[in-house]
């Protein structure tokens, strides 16, 4: 409860740096936030001409001239979404050094700006894409809304991960070295670009090892195929978000103290 009320206090600070964040991205741009509508849009259309027309490609049990474009986008932007929020929670203290040792301000906001940002850079390309799928006539209707608690799961997981790598990377710099190098193998080792049933049976049965995999089959599930999700699927996923959380939590309070020190 007092993180949650340290949070609410400084709103206004979270607002101001997810705010500013998102302006540099694109500061000194003809277009300026326009490139946040621009390039997603041109990685929607590059993957339904290559994969959907030039490539005719096909997905096994479904026949849609966008089906594998879909499939492929629905794995991508959901990773990408994971991608940033661990990859930005991996150094968030150590570029915000000097402001913490300049201000003082809950720690635990920077977290919250690394996702706030992440989440309106996703909610743009999400929306494109899901107009992408209404003017095709591939929206699934109401299975869309298990996108909810999918993406609160994805985030759970990316949230607690984030954070616990976070920490260890003040004190241990080899960390952040270490997982850059795991998240390449991290993404072909879960069915975003291929499906998993292409796999030789070996590996398919490894795959229950890698917790993003049946989130990645719950998403294109209902993006792809028109389905609700295999919820019992999503039961390890959840526990491992949770857990995550946890360590993320309990390495937050005990090591925030000294990440000044480090720093």
């Amino acid at each position: 409860m007092d993180l949650i009320r340290a949070i609410w206090a400084y709103r206004g600070f979270i607002a101001a740096n997810v705010r500013r964040d998102f302006q540099a991205r694109y500061q000194n741009s003809l277009l300026g936030a326009g490139w946040a509508i621009l390039n997603p849009l041109a990685m929607i259309i590059v993957y339904t001409l290559i994969f959907a027309q030039l490539m005719r490609a096909r997905l096994p049990g479904v026949d849609s001239t966008f089906a594998y474009s879909i499939y492929l986008c629905a794995g991508v932007l959901t990773w990408g979404l994971f991608s940033e929020v661990t990859t930005r929670s991996l150094t968030m203290f150590l570029e915000s050094a000097n402001l913490l040792k300049k201000i003082s301000f809950p720690r635990i906001c920077l977290p919250v700006v690394v996702v706030a940002t992440a989440c309106v850079n996703f909610a743009i390309v999400f929306a494109l894409f899901t107009g992408f799928l209404v003017l095709s006539g591939n929206f699934p209707g109401l299975p869309y809304l298990a996108l909810v608690p999918l993406l609160a799961i994805h985030l759970l997981f990316a949230i607690g991960l984030g954070v616990t790598l976070g920490v260890l990377n003040v004190f241990f710099r080899d960390v952040g070295q270490f997982f850059g190098i795991f998240l390449q193998f991290w993404f072909w080792l879960t069915p975003i670009v291929y499906p998993a049933a292409v796999l030789p049976p070996v590996i398919g049965r490894l795959m229950v090892l890698n917790p993003l995999a049946p989130l990645a089959g719950a998403y294109q599930s209902v993006l792809v195929n028109g389905q609700w999700p295999r919820w019992s699927g999503l039961v390890a996923p959840t526990i491992a978000a949770l857990l995550l959380c946890a360590l993320g939590l309990h390495l937050f309070k005990r090591r925030s103290g000294e990440m000044v020190d480090e720093l």
